[in-house]
């Protein structure tokens, strides 16, 4: 357990790592290559590691560098693998090595952590049994642990739902330049969390792959195809300069994320708008981009749909706890096959902290006012762990539980955190 050091921050500037999304989505593009591919600036991380490990696994090669990866693709054609693919916690290497493992011609098996094999992949599996992938859960309940044989699907025309994970459309475009006839999408619900489609169209084209659609509804991927080995490097995680960009919020200090962009495919980014509907200053400098929390903490609550942000909701229920009034999140019920339940873990431990917050359907109301100090638990969810970790700022006895956790996707969350308090020049 850490105690959060609360009290004034100084005004920083704050330089992260990759993007997460982005991280897996690259390395699953340099795998299925056809030659070495250089991946530059990769989140490093308990998740991206799973993806790489089971990539390896297949019969993928790489190799480690100073701050890139060099990887061999195999071209589709992957090593039979004798026992299963273990992907602890991490439902992005789940979802989109389904779609992988169905390139290749013998069976896999991906399996995770408990709490994996509570979360939902029935309408992927559905989706890829549509072109003739042999696609089952194991415990026939719709969860991991999963097989996949994918020798008898050679591509076609599919119907999906996306109500739950965007991941799974994901999944599916990725292999698709692999089938022998290419991919037609209808998507028939959803989707959720539409900014990580529009990441994973973006990896495709950056490595010569060209995906028509309609909006959110259609999909066409051609067959046949190759990805183009070559240099490829990450942007910095928006997800993870939220944390910092809520802590400017809160504590009325100027924080700088380098090197990100309002231009960003990452939905993340969007978060400023919120912020700025709060009361926020936001400037975007040569550098990066600076938001300046209102003077005292004079934030107003907000109403606001966060369905293409999820990530960000256990930090904007932190940064609406100090708001002048109600915050009305909506559009965010899928949050409850997370890592954790996030809306009822957010709700209790707003609670814990003397904030009223209650769920209504799909959404979180949180009425802002004097956050009392609090152990955390972080149900083993990084997200809890850093969001929360930035009320501590203002908020004299916060502690978190599970600290380690944030090694999921942010192993040097404390490191980078602790510059808050830093002098810079």
């Amino acid at each position: 357990m850490t105690e959060i050091r609360s009290g004034s921050i100084r005004d920083a500037r704050i330089s992260l790592p990759g993007s997460k999304s982005y991280t897996h989505r690259f390395l699953i593009a340099a795998a299925l290559s056809s030659g070495w591919c250089r991946i530059i600036n990769c989140l490093e991380s308990e998740d991206t590691r799973c993806t790489l490990q089971a990539l390896e696994q297949m019969g993928v090669k790489a190799k480690k560098g100073p701050g890139f990866y060099d990887i061999q693709g195999c071209g589709g054609r992957l090593r039979p693998v004798s026992k299963p693919i273990d992907v602890a916690n991490s439902g992005t290497s789940m979802r989109l090595l389904a779609g992988v493992a169905a390139l290749g011609e013998s069976p896999y098996v991906l399996t995770g952590s408990s709490r994996m094999q509570e979360r939902p992949v029935q309408d992927l599996l559905e989706g890829l049994r549509q072109i003739g992938v042999e696609a089952v859960s194991l415990n026939a309940d719709g969860c991991p642990p999963i097989r996949i044989n994918g020798k008898a699907g050679v591509g076609g025309t599919l119907s999906l739902d996306c109500s739950i994970s965007s991941q799974y459309l994901s999944a599916l475009l990725l292999m698709a330049p692999l089938t022998r006839d290419g991919l037609a999408i209808h998507v028939n619900k959803g989707p959720v969390s539409k900014p990580y489609i529009d990441m994973t169209i973006d990896v495709l084209h950056r490595f010569g792959i060209n995906a028509e659609r309609r909006e959110y509804a259609y999909f066409s991927v051609a067959g046949g195809r190759s990805y183009q080995s070559g240099t490829y490097t990450v942007e910095p995680d928006a997800s993870q300069a939220g944390y910092f960009w809520a802590a400017a919020a809160i504590t009325g200090a100027a924080v700088t994320v380098k090197a990100i962009s309002r231009t960003s495919l990452q939905g993340d980014v969007r978060f400023l708008k919120v912020l700025e509907q709060m009361g926020c200053r936001v400037e975007d400098l040569p550098e990066g981009i600076a938001v300046k929390g209102p003077e005292a903490g004079d934030l107003s609550p907000v109403a606001v749909s966060m369905g293409d942000m999820p990530d960000l909701v256990p930090t904007l229920a932190v940064v609406a706890a100090f708001a002048r009034g109600e915050t009305i999140i909506r559009d965010v019920g899928h949050l409850r096959a997370k890592e954790s339940d996030r809306l009822a873990a957010v709700q209790a431990e707003l609670v814990k902290m003397g904030i009223s917050a209650r769920t209504r359907g799909d959404a979180l109301l949180i009425a802002g006012g004097r956050p009392n100090g609090a152990e955390i638990e972080t149900y083993n969810d990084h997200r809890m762990a850093m969001s929360f970790a930035v009320a501590g700022l203002r908020t004299p006895g916060i502690a978190i539980q599970n600290e380690a956790c944030v090694a999921k996707s942010f192993p040097g969350f404390w490191e980078v955190f602790d510059r808050l308090y830093e002098r810079q020049t």
